[in-house]
């Protein structure tokens, strides 16, 4: 029985550009999404 679980995954430095594009492709319109529901359910909540 191996215990492969408690191993993490390997650093691949060459990945990480990579990675923070699509964190930030990704996460930039989900923050802008979020910013615009709480602006939207402020003005119906508060008329």
């Amino acid at each position: 029985m191996s215990d492969d679980s408690s191993q993490s995954p390997p650093d691949l430095p060459g990945q990480r550009p990579l990675i923070a594009f699509t964190w930030l492709w990704v996460g930039a319109p989900l923050a802008y999404g979020l910013y615009e529901l709480v602006r939207k359910a402020t003005q119906l909540f508060t008329g």
